[in-house]
């Protein structure tokens, strides 16, 4: 098949690409380099720099191709609150952009990356796909209305769809430079600079770390199965769940680093437990945790460790500076 990929210069979509290169499928890919870097597009990749809110470069790139895999998005869930135009333009808009350029080039089938975001806070835990969905952030709430696009523009004009929520996604390629997100590479980073990690509120925040290689594991099956089309699934493990001062405790043993860390004040909207079940996509999918938080957590230190730490780039504006932003940001503590 011939496979179109948003965000290719990305984290997540670059591994993508990968895996769909070698079973032998020919990948196009875009990015605008918001948060890629064009030495994450695999060899083999037709690539073209290009933003995908360009409805006319995304209709002449995607022509021809079977299945578009929609990955790019800036993925800024605490930054949403105080950037929400440029998350939301980002997110929300270029979905429906590439949902056009897909039914003008004749796409098939339409595959969706959401994001935990959707299910917000919840009575219960773990999340599962049908509860109902309670985004508490401009980015979890423009990640759910892109999937009521998804639903909506596929269904009217016949496309195959298919919606997978990877979920705290760690691995080599992840930006660790990025002061706003990817709260494990941001650690690794400052530790590696000798600076003591900065966890916000008291760290007794709960998460689940997927590594990259399984979060992208069943995306090829998709390609093929018709008996999932217009389906929900979460992707990654659900058996470690972890607070963040157990995340820093854990990189801090593996590097061998004298843990103190820094606490700030919580973010505004940031959701206490998200914990998400892979059930559903174990029995449909026959998925399986491959790599445990340990042993992804080294592989990524292993990147960071090769490429060397970097100083943080603050790469995008702060549009609402007031009491509730984070100091993080304003001061540029990172």
């Amino acid at each position: 098949m011939k496979c179109f990929i948003s965000g290719v210069a990305g984290f997540l979509a670059s591994h993508a690409a990968d895996q769909l290169l070698a079973s032998g499928h020919e990948v196009v890919g875009v990015d605008s380099f918001i948060g890629g870097d064009l030495s994450n597009v695999p060899d083999g990749v037709e690539f073209y720099e290009a933003d995908c809110g360009d409805l006319d470069a995304m209709v002449a790139y995607s022509k021809g191709c079977d299945v578009m895999v929609h990955a790019a998005c800036t993925a800024y869930e605490g930054l949403s609150v105080f950037s929400p135009h440029f998350i939301t333009q980002n997110t929300f808009q270029i979905t429906s952009t590439l949902l056009s350029a897909a039914v003008q080039s004749n796409v098939k089938k339409f595959l969706y990356c959401s994001s935990m975001a959707r299910y917000g806070s919840q009575e219960t835990l773990p999340f599962t796909e049908n509860m109902e969905c309670r985004p508490q952030d401009p980015y979890g709430i423009a990640k759910f209305a892109s999937e009521l696009l998804v639903r909506n523009l596929c269904d009217v004009h016949g496309l195959s769809y298919v919606i997978f929520v990877p979920h705290n996604i760690i691995g080599p390629r992840q930006k660790y430079d990025d002061p706003f997100r990817n709260v494990a590479s941001i650690m690794i980073n400052r530790m590696l600079s000798g600076a003591q990690p900065i966890i916000y509120g008291d760290g007794s925040q709960k998460r689940c770390f997927s590594f990259v290689e399984d979060s992208i594991s069943c995306f090829e099956q998709a390609l093929y199965r018709d008996d999932v089309n217009g389906q929900v699934y979460n992707i990654g493990p659900d058996e470690e769940f972890v607070t963040i001062n157990a995340l820093a405790e854990e990189i801090a043993e593996i590097l061998n680093f004298d843990l103190v860390p820094i606490y700030v004040p919580s973010r505004p909207q940031e959701v206490d437990f998200a914990h998400c079940s892979a059930d559903r996509i174990r029995k449909e999918f026959g998925y399986m945790t491959k790599t445990t938080l340990r042993e992804g957590l080294e592989k990524l230190a292993e990147y960071i460790i090769q490429e060397g730490p970097k100083p943080f780039k603050y790469h995008i504006n702060v549009e609402i500076k007031n009491d509730l932003t984070p100091s993080t940001w304003k001061e540029q503590l990172f």
